[in-house]
């Protein structure tokens, strides 16, 4: 395409577009943030520190092109931008509404320069061109990866419960009922507002929240019951406090009464459910990586509309090598087995634990700040560190592990979240191994 134009107005619009970069790249995100979705996706603060430079590079690279020159990169760089865009779920059509304005803009600069009328009306021709071409190829990028996420996602809402039916059934139910003893406990005891137990904060409030919901939802027991956890609450609870002696009982019956049919709403969710093993992984029976765009990318929705945070814990056996090569692979494999078990039996019900593949585990924590991630971590460190594995010839071998930590702090793109992990990991590598690093540390 650029072979097709004389190669001093392919440097005139370069250097047109490098001399308004700043301004061009503010008045596309002053477009893109007067959109009401663009404004959950995008931040002020974030065009400033970091997506306004970004924006500006890719300007000046998308109009540097010249006919010597290999498109392969610049290609590879529309893809790339593409993907991000599938990724962090920004719609398609503002991408392209932006693209609209910034050429708007462009066309503006290039009408208003004292150039020849045909050398004005070229650069017209050539900037319009460049911006389609690099938007069909980030296009037809976002959509193959959007639609990839998508079967994921439709994969693993049905699969996220699912480690085994009737255990999960059995477990929540438990759950459950665990809250409501202790509910009932504190309120009979004459406990205050701020200790009472919150639904929303139990095991089974966290486990729903985060993956009961995801798994069944739209449908009408889901709402249900997240519905009966708000009322519980924010309503039922501290009409509870406030109310006098005679009227408490009733109030006691209402609370029954919304436990009951919680307790009926997820029967009727299980009993319509059905064992879905595709995405766990086959040795450790935890989940594998297949999911974990999904998962990460409900957790960042969930961050965005509520405000909590969450943190990503990335997880290295330690000298890995050296149990299969001095003990041999079924060795190992048992190792793996067992560390697994140790992360999933001291995690949450609304944390995730998956193995990323090799010696490395990630784990999701839900609804944590960064301290106490941390805290977590080192838990879950000391653990493994003071657990004698077992090996395959009844031997025990005592194993460590290196930990990551990073917490998500707004950025929409869920590899920018796993990367600061993986960097904090490797510090506790490189710093002596069987330690916890988190990337607040070393940034």
């Amino acid at each position: 395409m650029v072979a097709h134009f004389p190669g001093a107005l392919t440097q005139s619009l370069k250097s047109l577009v490098e001399s308004n970069k700043v301004t061009l790249a503010a008045r596309f995100y002053e477009h893109m943030l007067a959109d009401p979705n663009a404004s959950l996706i995008l931040s002020h603060d974030e065009v400033k520190n970091r997506l306004g430079s970004s924006m500006q590079a890719w300007l000046v690279k998308v109009y540097s092109a010249s006919a010597e020159e290999d498109f392969l990169p610049l290609v590879a760089l529309q893809k790339q931008v593409g993907e991000v865009h599938a990724r962090i779920d920004v719609p398609l059509h503002l991408v392209l509404s932006g693209a609209r304005n910034l050429k708007k803009q462009l066309f503006q600069l290039i009408i208003q320069q004292d150039w020849p009328v045909e050398a004005r009306a070229q650069a017209l021709h050539l900037s319009s061109e460049s911006m389609d071409l690099a938007m069909e190829i980030m296009s037809h990028a976002y959509s193959r990866s959007h639609d990839r996420n998508s079967r994921n996602e439709e994969g693993y809402r049905l699969f996220s419960v699912l480690q085994n039916i009737t255990t999960e059934r059995e477990r929540q139910r438990g759950a459950l009922l665990d809250w409501e003893n202790s509910l009932m406990f504190d309120l009979v005891m004459g406990s205050s507002g701020v200790n009472l137990p919150r639904l929303a904060a139990s095991d089974f409030g966290l486990w729903f929240r985060h993956k009961g919901a995801y798994a069944f939802q739209n449908t009408d027991e889901s709402n249900q019951i997240l519905q009966i956890i708000r009322n519980m609450d924010e309503v039922l609870l501290p009409m509870f406090l406030a109310a006098s002696e005679t009227s408490r009982m009733g109030l006691l019956r209402d609370i029954r009464d919304q436990t009951k049919s919680l307790m009926f709403n997820l029967d009727s969710l299980f009993n319509t459910a059905n064992e879905l093993e595709s995405g766990r992984d086959v040795l450790t029976r935890m989940l594998n990586r297949k999911f974990l765009p999904v998962v990460i990318g409900n957790e960042i929705t969930i961050a965005q509309k509520t405000g909590q945070r969450f943190s990503v814990l990335s997880i290295d056996i330690d000298h890995f090598k050296s149990i299969n090569d001095n003990f041999g692979h079924d060795a190992g494999d048992m190792i793996l087995q067992q560390t697994a078990e140790i992360l999933s039996s001291h995690s949450r019900a609304g944390d995730y634990v998956f193995r990323m593949g090799g010696e490395e585990f990630l784990m999701i924590l839900v609804d944590i700040n960064d301290s106490n991630a941390r805290k977590v971590a080192e838990k879950l460190r000391r653990k493994i560190e003071e657990e004698k594995l077992q090996l395959t010839d009844s031997r025990k071998h005592q194993v460590t592990v290196s930990i990551g930590v990073a917490t998500y702090n707004g950025h929409p793109d869920y590899q920018h979240l796993l990367r600061q992990a993986d960097q904090a990991m490797y510090q506790a590598k490189q710093s002596g191994r069987n330690r916890v690093v988190a990337f607040d540390e070393i940034a």
